[in-house]
C-alpha cells in the first residue's frame, strides 16, 4: 500500500476493501464505482487500455463498509447496484442525440432527502484520463448537495475527479485507487488543483439545480 498526502487530501494506492476498515467516520462518500458492464473494453474508448476492472460490480462488503463509515452517500451508477430505495437520484444528462450509442444519462443513488435533480453537460469537450471520468463541474455540483460535509471519501478514486472537486471547494478528501496508473494521474491532478486559487472562500451554499430550458 502507498499513501500520499497532498494539501487536505490523503490518497491510498490499495484495494479499498483493505483500507476502508482502517478509516474512521467521514461526513460523506461521493464515488463512481465500476458498473460491471465492461465499459473499459468498449471499442468507442480505444484510447484506453482494456482492463477488466469493470467486469463485475463491487461486492456487498464494500457497500456495507461505505454505509458504516459515512453519514451521507452519493453513489454514481446506483441503478446497477442492490441499494435501498431512495427519495433523491442525481442525474447527469449528457446532452446527446437520441441515436447516441452509449448511455444518454447516468444516475447517482443518494441517501439524501428531496426530489431528483438533473445536471446538464455534454459528455464531449473535456479531456479524459480514465474511460469513465466524470466532469469536475459535475462532482462540484454533487458536493453542493452536501454543504455541511467537511471530509469526503471516494473509495473508487480513478483519475481523482472527486478529489479535484474537493480541492477546488475547500473540502478534505480521502481517495482510494487500486490501479497504479490512475493513482499517479489522480495525484498529479489533485496537486495541480491545489496550486490554483480556490473557487470559493466564502461559506458554502446549497446547490442550485439546473433548470430545464423552456
Amino acid at each position: 500500500m502507498r499513501t500520499e498526502h497532498i494539501g487536505d487530501a490523503t490518497l491510498y494506492l490499495a484495494d479499498c476493501l483493505e483500507v476502508l476498515p482502517t478509516l474512521g467516520k467521514v461526513d460523506a462518500v461521493v464515488t463512481d464505482p465500476p458498473y460491471g458492464i465492461g465499459i473499459a473494453a468498449n471499442p468507442v474508448r480505444q484510447k484506453h487500455e482494456r482492463m477488466d476492472w469493470d467486469n463485475a460490480i463491487p461486492p456487498k462488503a464494500i457497500f456495507d463498509a461505505i454505509f458504516e463509515r459515512s453519514t451521507k452517500q452519493i453513489i454514481w451508477g446506483g441503478n446497477y447496484f442492490h441499494l435501498p430505495a431512495t427519495q433523491r437520484f442525481l442525474i447527469w444528462d449528457k446532452i446527446q442525440p437520441e441515436n447516441f450509442s452509449l448511455a444518454m444519462c447516468e444516475q447517482a443513488w443518494t441517501n439524501l432527502s428531496g426530489p431528483a435533480k438533473i445536471y446538464r453537460k455534454s459528455v464531449l469537450g473535456y479531456e479524459k484520463d480514465h474511460p469513465t471520468q466524470k466532469p469536475v463541474e459535475l462532482m462540484q455540483w454533487c458536493l453542493g448537495f452536501l454543504p455541511d460535509a467537511e471530509t469526503i471519501l471516494d473509495p473508487f478514486m480513478g483519475s481523482g475527479t472527486t478529489g479535484v472537486a474537493c480541492a477546488n471547494l475547500g473540502r478534505k478528501f480521502i481517495g482510494i485507487e487500486i490501479e497504479p496508473k490512475y493513482f499517479d494521474i489522480a495525484c498529479k491532478r489533485i496537486e495541480t488543483a491545489y496550486l490554483q486559487p480556490r473557487l470559493f472562500d466564502e461559506p458554502r451554499v446549497k446547490a442550485v439545480p439546473q433548470e430545464l430550458p423552456l
